[in-house]
């Protein structure tokens, strides 16, 4: 039986694309075929939703009034405008494709950044006491399980 949900891609597997998409030179003559650009817009929009949903969990996990907190939620505002957008078709630009490739790669460490500020302070804030709370609050899955629920 098919699944019914697409696969997302593997955290090492996106995280090592981020740089070399944003290394195509716009202007240059070594852009890549529109159809490898628009599978790293697909592949980037996937895994961007996918943390930003467990990121936008994780925040609930911090004081909102965190450093942490309102930089994950400038981050997950400018998610939600990116991961929105209609999707390019084949017959985009080459520079068009690459263009969005480019903008994703940036939101992708953009919540990786966010995730793993968040991530400390949760930290900071369960070894200060401050977790302490007459209610619990249920443990939060890392990233990686996430992803793997998911595929």
């Amino acid at each position: 039986m098919a699944a019914l949900s697409p696969a997302v891609p593997d955290n090492v597997e996106i995280l090592a694309n981020v740089e070399p998409v944003l290394a195509w030179e716009l202007r240059g003559p070594g852009l890549p075929p529109v159809d490898v650009a628009l599978r790293m817009v697909d592949e980037f929009t996937e895994y961007g939703r996918v943390v930003a949903d467990d990121l936008r969990s994780q925040c609930l996990a911090i004081p909102a009034d965190s450093d942490a907190g309102i930089e994950a939620q400038a981050t997950l505002g400018e998610a939600a405008r990116r991961l929105s957008l209609e999707r390019l078709s084949q017959q985009a630009t080459q520079r068009a494709a690459v263009h969005r490739a480019q903008n994703l790669a940036r939101l992708v460490r953009a919540l990786d950044l966010a995730t793993g500020r968040v991530n400390e302070e949760q930290e900071r804030t369960f070894l200060s006491g401050a977790a302490e709370e007459s209610v619990e609050r249920p443990v939060l899955a890392s990233r990686q399980e996430v992803l793997e629920s998911h595929k």
